[in-house]
This record gives structure tokens, sequence and C-alpha cells, in this order.
């Protein structure tokens, strides 16, 4: 048994160690928010936060949070209220919108360790997710406005 908590709950989890989390979280859990994109860590689709820290969930083995916080797409509020969320509705960032809650959870790690971001750190901080329809700079501009909105960050 794996023991964690999720979006602030716990819960326990009865699978190989090595599972990787994507698949814990939506084939035993059933929160399908977290996208499978790559299975490499290189896309960010399935970009989750364990322990206020953004991680590919694709490649990190369920073992590895063991008594530690994850937080998914879902947790981050249960209405979309989330500065990010809001941001990201008003921007009208998402075409397709499969690498979106990627994108947001990468967003929320780097605005909870700079709230004030510059272009350079969201291109930064962002580079490693992967938006095949190429949104870009409504990301960028959607994490400007929840930086702003929420006058501290993710």
């Amino acid at each position: 048994m794996t023991s964690f908590a999720l979006n602030g709950e716990p819960v326990e989890v009865d699978v190989d160690p090595a599972t990787p989390l994507l698949w814990v979280l939506r084939d035993s859990l059933g929160l399908t928010g977290t996208k499978f994109g790559c299975g490499m860590a290189l896309c960010g689709a399935c970009t989750v936060h364990l322990d206020g820290k953004a991680i590919r969930s694709c490649v990190a083995p369920v073992s590895r949070v063991e008594g530690k916080h994850v937080t998914t797409i879902e947790g981050l509020s249960p209405d979309s209220s989330h500065p990010l969320q809001r941001a990201w509705m008003e921007i009208d960032v998402p075409q397709c919108g499969y690498c979106q809650s990627g994108q947001i959870m990468s967003a929320s790690a780097l605005l909870t360790s700079n709230p004030h971001p510059t272009d350079a750190d969201i291109d930064d901080a962002m580079s490693g997710n992967i938006c095949r329809c190429g949104t870009y700079v409504r990301i960028r501009e959607a994490i400007k406005l929840a930086a702003q909105s929420s006058g501290k960050g993710g």
C-alpha cells in the first residue's frame, strides 16, 4: 500500500510501487485531468505538484509520493476559481485544451515560487510544456494576468 495526500485528502492505493503516478491518478483514482502526452517527461501534459513542486507524473513511480502531498489540476480549486484558471478563461488560452492542465500546474508552481515573474522567467519555467496548438503568447499573458489579479501569485 502507498499512502499520500491527494488534493488535501488522504488516500491509499494498492498498486505496484513502480507504477507511474499518472496511471494511479487516472486509472486507480479516477482523476483524468492529468493527461498522458509522451510518457517520457518531455511534453508536460502530465504535470502535477509534489509537495508544491511541479513534477512529471508519467515518469514518477507512485512510491516516490509515499507520505507526501500531491496536487492535481482538480485540486487547484473545486470551482475553477484559482487565479490561473480564471485568467486562462479570460484570455481564452486553450484551443484543443489537451496540454492545458499541465500548463496550468507548471504555471502555478512558478507563481508560488515567483509571484511576479518576468517574461523570461515565464518562458524558462514553461519551456518544458509543449502546446501543439501554439498558444504560448496567450499562456504567458494569462500567467501575467493571474500574477496581477492574485496579488501573490499561484
